[in-house]
């Protein structure tokens, strides 16, 4: 090997040495984010506890079922810990071809582990509270009427575009990029169809892996998804409400059926042309920086006569957040 080969190999080896240590300091990071949910949700609800206690006697016995609703608060909060340890344990090993096991992961948090957490960002911590909420929609009976509204339009028409009768569905690849939970792409498996789902976020992903891999009964556990929400509630008893999840097997699946999820960024795993009959979206499309980017990809990635089929919104994520470029804010800026 030359000289100028010796050089670009170690430049390559150390952007891969780079590369590697950025995805565990990124990778332990969502873990400890996890992890701080029972330690941040504890000092919100201090915060109240706080100034209720500091209120005059008299207004205290007025509010004396507020105290009560609190401490009812504090349990939902607890329980829903014990569900966060379960979600991020054996984390480390969920990927086939990375494995992060030298991040310590153990769910069973001492004192003095806890005490060494690291503060986790509030943008983090509303990631948490969010995944959480994401188990209505997706994995739960209450979540029944939105799936039917976004999920089941997406349904019928694969189910349209490639009719039983024509086509042997295990023949037909189905990518659902952005795919939260899984929901959406367990559906389509179950109808037979080759499906891969992806997901980019660490959050989802670990609570995706939870759901789909470790639990094997029907409503097996307990989650209380608004006990963050102390304003806007008709009821009191709205914010301890629970769920019941999953409202289905996700391990009920055919013996021969196609299934998975590939982590990653979607512009970067998917460069093969021609590779899928179908790309279902949902509630996706408006993640991109740069949306034309995202169509470009699809139209690359799909096979000559596929289909693309994608369900809302146009929120544009970062259409509105500062220090962060997104196509809207040039265009608004053109006008």
């Amino acid at each position: 090997m030359d000289g100028n080969a010796a050089k670009d190999a170690r430049e390559t080896s150390g952007m891969k040495s780079d590369d590697e240590a950025q995805e565990k300091e990124h990778f332990n990071r969502i873990i400890n984010a996890f992890r701080y949910y029972k330690t941040h949700s504890m000092q919100r609800l201090n915060k109240t506890e706080t100034y209720l206690h500091n209120l005059p006697k008299h207004h205290q016995v007025l509010l004396s079922k507020y105290s009560h609703q609190l401490e009812n608060v504090r349990v939902a909060i607890e329980h829903n810990y014990e569900i966060i340890k379960l979600i991020v344990k054996d984390v480390t090993k969920m990927f086939e071809n990375v494995d992060h096991s030298d991040v310590e992961n153990n769910e069973q948090l001492t004192k003095a582990a806890a005490a060494a957490l690291t503060k986790a960002s509030n943008v983090d911590m509303e990631k948490v509270q969010s995944t959480l909420k994401q188990f209505v929609r997706d994995w739960s009976e209450e979540g029944a009427e939105e799936r039917k509204a976004c999920y089941e339009p997406i349904l019928e028409e694969i189910e349209r575009r490639f009719p039983l009768d024509e086509h042997d569905r295990r023949s037909i690849n189905v990518l659902v990029p952005g795919a939260g939970l899984g929901r959406l792409a367990h559906e389509i498996a179950r109808r037979g169809f080759t499906c891969q789902g992806n997901e980019f976020s660490l959050f989802m992903l670990f609570a995706s892996n939870f759901v789909l891999n470790k639990c094997h009964e029907v409503n097996l556990y307990r989650l209380y998804p608004w006990v963050h929400h102390y304003c806007n509630n008709v009821h009191s008893q709205d914010q301890v409400r629970y769920i019941l999840f999953p409202d289905v097997d996700p391990s009920e699946l055919s013996p021969d059926s196609q299934f998975s999820i590939a982590a990653g960024d979607f512009l970067q795993v998917y460069t093969e042309s021609d590779a899928w009959d179908c790309i279902a979206t949902c509630f996706f499309l408006d993640t991109a920086n740069n949306i034309v980017s995202y169509l470009e990809t699809i139209w690359k990635i799909l096979k000559p006569g596929g289909y693309w089929i994608n369900l809302g919104p146009l929120l544009y994520h970062f259409a509105d957040i500062p220090n962060e470029n997104s196509i809207e804010q040039i265009g608004r800026a053109h006008v």
